[in-house]
């Protein structure tokens, strides 16, 4: 347990579009997947709704990967593994729905469950979080389609009531929307708002149409901050601390030596100047004992310490 002050990192979003049927939410999300990565070819599509990801394939040459029946949280977590694996830069789930309503679903396979349903929860819900932590944890920037339960409503056009098609609910379980950094509402009129935002990037937005450019400006803001692949300056400082006192208590060649072999090659390149003035501190004291050995230790020609040329 460590108390560490907060640090923005790089992220790769976690984005929500909910609505009702014909509210383009696959469209909405090929766009801004195509403003994250900039390559049609770096998208793919996870495709429950009957191979409907085709439908687009005018706007470039983006990947699919169809799933039928059952849709249970198992073939949702292979399908996304199987993306991120072909180097997908960002994966677009069309729809998270049927992982929860569909047929083989959470809530089927819950039905389909002898006993006590209140116990079988227990049972099944470890399965739907593993999909959940599957989406979070993935490397990639992960786009879900949500299907809405879906009502009509009247609104007045030219003079006239006329029922109009909205969505309420999203069809998941509840709380989904707390695992999402933007969750997009889309009407029928293709028109989105912003129901969650932990960007900031959409508060002072109504109402929007969403383009590429939308997936752009998430995209600056993911790259806002350290590398979660690059260690910040703190850690650095942090780990040069521990190796100084770990380096500081070996009292043999034969020591450091063993100790340096132990280490990534990153570690033995950016902290080389460490191990090279423990080398000759000891060679200094120890001449006699350690010149077997010492070549091994030698400064290379880049300034790095390695095997001397036989």
């Amino acid at each position: 347990m460590q108390l560490q002050k907060a640090e923005r990192r790089k992220a790769k979003i976690k984005i929500g579009l909910q609505g009702s049927s014909g509210s383009g939410k696959s469209y909405s999300a090929l766009l801004i997947a195509y403003g994250l990565c900039n390559n049609w070819e770096k998208i793919a599509v996870i495709d429950s709704e009957n191979l409907s990801a085709h439908l687009y394939s005018h706007l470039g040459a983006y990947n699919v990967i169809g799933i039928s029946a059952p849709f249970n949280p198992e073939k949702y977590i292979e399908a996304l593994a199987l993306a991120v694996k072909a180097g997908m830069e960002a994966v677009i789930i069309d729809s998270i729905s049927h992982e929860w309503e569909g047929v083989g679903g959470i809530i089927d396979l819950h039905g389909s469950m002898a006993g006590n349903s209140f116990t079988n929860w227990n049972k099944i819900t470890p399965r739907h979080n593993a999909f959940v932590n599957a989406i979070l944890q993935s490397p990639v920037h992960v786009l879900a389609t949500i299907r809405t339960k879906q009502d009509y409503v009247l609104v007045e056009k030219n003079g006239k009531q006329v029922p109009e098609k909205v969505g309420l609910k999203g069809i998941t379980r509840d709380g989904m929307d707390y695992e999402l950094t933007i969750v997009f509402d889309l009407d029928i009129k293709h028109n989105a708002t912003v129901s969650k935002d932990r960007t900031g990037i959409f508060s002072n937005e109504s109402e929007f149409k969403i383009t590429a450019d939308v997936g752009r400006r998430i995209l600056d803001w993911c790259n806002t901050g350290e590398s979660l692949d690059m260690p910040s300056k703190r850690n650095i400082q942090e780990t040069e601390l521990s190796l100084q006192e770990k380096i500081s208590a070996i009292k043999t060649v034969e020591e450091l030596l063993s100790f340096y072999k132990s280490q990534t090659p990153q570690v033995q390149q950016q902290f080389s100047a460490l191990f090279t003035k423990k080398r000759t501190e000891l060679t200094v004291v120890a001449p006699n004992e350690t010149k077997h050995i010492s070549h091994y230790l030698k400064p290379t020609s880049n300034g790095n310490i390695g095997n001397a040329t036989h």
